[in-house]
């Protein structure tokens, strides 16, 4: 197989890239000349430069491609360039899906998230869930949204696209939660906010497996979640102190944690300054709850992924 994968020089994209490799498949890279390529330092790919709007660069990635995967997302919560953010999500989406229908590829699988479900108020849901949220609780949710909509709408049109929804996405290089453990390893973390939080975890590279299944068995048009299962933050915290014997941060009071993100949105705001709280980082850890089944991966796609206690015990092994 060749692949084309976008987002290649990203967490899950090098991953991805890593297991096409080993699997003895061809890999095409779309990057930006910017890009951090190091993560892909060993690997023999065909590189390709460009932006996921450039359809000029997308065209010269698709061609000869048998599959793509769009991994390529701007993720990012709190103070955000909301404008740049739809430009590559929702119409980076859109610019792929069209090229690769144009160049008439076997398969396209989406690297969704199970955020498109909205905020579930806890209840454990599957793919058969309709949204109930009527607004969005940030400008990535609506903008992932709305690029599901798209791949929607080409599946029904005949392109064969599979979703892949995954949850929280760990592994030792995480560029999200991955310095947090850094930080609580070196016993630098004190204080954590939202104990009760309900974090669904899947491991990179089992997501990576999870990619490469949907496109040798996944369904045109279906959606498959991506998650091993899920706990607390303070559960996370307990197994992670166990690893490593240092002790779990003490939990930081909510109503000092909702008035510090009050306070320092509109600073982060005026300065275009991303602070560690914001009135969207504080929503996310106390208003919204996610919880997902992954039950059809498993069944449909054969996906066995690692224990969300694995991933954890990883994660304090090669921090």
């Amino acid at each position: 197989m060749k692949a084309l994968v976008t987002g290649a020089s990203g967490f899950t994209g090098s991953h991805l890239v890593k297991a096409l490799k080993e699997r003895g498949n061809e890999v095409v890279c779309l990057v930006r000349k910017s890009s951090d390529l190091s993560r892909l330092a060993s690997q023999q790919v065909e590189w390709v430069y460009g932006d996921i709007t450039d359809r000029t660069a997308l065209k010269q990635a698709i061609s000869g491609v048998d599959t793509v995967f769009h991994i390529a997302a701007y993720v990012e919560l709190g103070i955000v360039d909301a404008t740049k953010m739809a430009q590559i999500n929702v119409e980076g989406t859109r610019a792929v899906l069209e090229t690769a229908q144009a160049a008439g590829v076997s398969k396209v699988v989406y690297c969704s998230t199970i955020g498109v479900f909205g905020d579930t108020q806890g209840r454990v849901i599957n793919e058969t869930f309709q949204r109930e949220q009527t607004d969005f609780s940030s400008a990535y949710d609506v903008t992932k949204y709305e690029a599901q909509k798209l791949v929607d709408e080409f599946a029904a049109k005949g392109l064969p696209v599979v979703s892949i929804l995954p949850s929280g996405i760990f592994g030792a290089d995480d560029p999200h939660f991955g310095p947090v453990v850094k930080q609580f390893l070196k016993g630098g973390l004190k204080l954590w906010a939202g104990g009760k939080r309900i974090t669904g975890i899947v491991h990179v590279d089992d997501l990576a497996i999870a990619l490469l299944l949907a496109a040798e068995r996944g369904k045109p048009g279906d959606w498959y979640i991506i998650s091993a299962g899920d706990m607390t933050t303070r559960e996370m915290f307990e197994i992670l102190s166990r690893e490593s014997g240092v002790p779990a941060p003490k939990e930081a009071p909510e109503f000092i944690v909702r008035l510090a993100g009050n306070l320092l949105d509109p600073i982060g705001r005026l300065l275009s300054w991303q602070p560690p709280l914001s009135r969207e980082r504080v929503h996310y850890v106390y208003d919204r709850c996610v919880r997902v089944d992954a039950s059809k991966a498993r069944n449909e796609l054969g996906w066995q992924p690692r224990s969300v206690e694995s991933t954890l015990h990883e994660l304090v092994q090669r921090s």
